[in-house]
């Protein structure tokens, strides 16, 4: 069995990698942008965001230190105020791909590749943020 070009299964498994981590924003990589305003937080509230947790309370910085940007933003109006609501894990984009291996008569092979994304529409916290300020932290479980 021979492959034609055996660094093209390389080329692509290279590629959907580099695509997989393209766009991500970590924990870490958040605090180490805004590390000056990180260092300002008393230890608890920098303990909380590191571990990609928020409460009532924190400011709207704290909660995209923690969570980052909200994939969507809604505004709730009541008899008290305005509010703005942030939901997270509504469309989220998941990836994946595969590699397979053909062998067919006369000695030939073949190696291909795909590669796929989705969103999801499931949306697992919601933040309420009243004058900047969380108020209330809701979230869905399975």
């Amino acid at each position: 069995m021979t492959l034609r070009n055996p660094r093209a299964g390389y080329f692509i498994l290279a590629a959907a990698l580099l695509l997989a981590g393209a766009g991500c924003s970590s924990t870490a990589s958040r605090i180490s942008q805004n590390q000056n305003e990180f260092n300002a937080f008393p230890p608890e509230v920098q303990a909380k965001i590191r571990a990609g947790e928020v409460e009532v309370g924190f400011t709207a910085a704290q909660v995209k230190m923690a969570l980052g940007e909200p994939d969507r933003v809604a505004t709730r109006t009541t008899a008290t105020g305005t509010s703005e609501v942030w939901g997270y894990g509504h469309g989220r984009s998941r990836f994946g791909f595969g590699l397979g291996l053909g062998v067919g008569t006369g000695g030939y092979s073949g190696v291909g590749a795909g590669m796929g994304t989705a969103t999801g529409d499931e949306e697992t916290m919601r933040v309420v943020l009243t004058a900047g300020r969380v108020t209330a932290v809701e979230r869905v479980s399975k």
